[in-house]
């Protein structure tokens, strides 16, 4: 989000009605959306709900203090940065000193130049905007230390998180969780007959079956290489083969064109399921539905196998 594009908010808090008057005047036409607060609980109530870009905030109010206002602010989590303006009619520098160790950024004495606020304001709006802008690069790094590039599915980190709730959840409230490890069958001989690129469509073909497979309780990763992991919830045995062999099927009848040559790729699958008993460990079911899979490629490949 670019925040010179949208007009930032700006909670004003101060009881002098003559005071937030001038703030009002001084930033009138600006792109600023003010909201107003005349004592420390509507200062609190307002924040909570409009979540400012900027604070102007006096620091002496009726029922509490600018410098209590601050702690609370920076106490609690947010989902952008506030930039604090604290106001006040002394000029010692005591006083200043106070208000920036209580977290404020700046402060500005009364009477004010309407210049100037707007010049403070501008230095907060930057401030703001830089914060929001590292907090997007930060939330796009965690989305991609947590998907697959090429095929846009979880990875094993994201699954192990996921399953880490689900498992405590499903020994809690007693529904079933089944995790299915898929391998592609054969699947070195497409990269070595056709070129990586033909791997790679072939790898992102299976992941968007998986992903039209699943529901918003389950959830498709790929692990490495040609391995996915699917887990499902909530659902019967005879559910979850159901949906296992159809994903196996619709697989198996895709065909693939490379280099003039119509190819189909099939894929085996291990299923185990999460028992009561068992410890809520996602690795152990992992290893479980790895043996399972393991014995549908002795069987053959191309089929699904449950643990036993």
């Amino acid at each position: 989000m670019n925040l010179g594009e949208v007009a930032l908010t700006v909670l004003v808090a101060d009881d002098s009605s003559v005071f937030r008057k001038h703030v009002e005047h001084s930033l009138s036409g600006k792109n600023y959306n003010l909201v107003f607060a005349s004592n420390g609980r509507e200062t609190l109530e307002l924040f909570e709900r409009h979540d400012p870009h900027i604070v102007i905030l006096d620091w002496t109010m009726p029922d509490t203090t600018g410098g209590e206002i601050c702690r609370h602010i920076r106490r609690i989590k947010k989902s952008a940065y506030t930039y604090i303006v604290i106001v006040t009619a002394n000029q010692t520098s005591e006083l200043r000193v106070e208000g920036l160790a209580c977290g404020a950024d700046d402060y500005i004495t009364k009477p004010f130049d309407g210049e100037e606020l707007l010049a403070r304001l501008g230095v907060g709006s930057r401030i703001a905007q830089l914060h929001q802008e590292l907090a997007d690069k930060n939330r796009q790094l965690e989305e991609l230390a947590l998907t697959d590039s090429l095929t846009g599915l979880p990875n094993r980190r994201a699954v192990e998180e996921w399953a880490g709730h689900q498992l405590s959840a499903a020994a809690r409230h007693h529904f079933s969780l089944w995790v299915v490890y898929a391998d592609l069958d054969n699947f070195k001989s497409v990269n070595d007959r056709f070129g990586h690129h033909a791997g790679d469509t072939v790898l992102k073909q299976f992941a968007e079956l998986l992903k039209q497979s699943s529901r918003r309780s389950d959830i498709c990763a790929r692990i490495g290489g040609e391995e996915f992991l699917f887990v499902l919830t909530h659902n019967t045995f005879e559910d979850a083969r159901r949906v296992i062999e159809r994903l196996r099927l619709q697989f198996s009848e895709t065909w693939f064109e490379f280099q003039g040559r119509h190819v189909s790729v099939t894929a085996s699958f291990g299923v185990t399921q999460f028992r009561k008993e068992d410890t809520q460990n996602f690795d152990a079911l992992v290893r479980r539905a790895d043996a399972a899979l393991f014995e549908a490629k002795r069987q053959g490949r191309n089929r699904v196998e449950f643990e036993k």
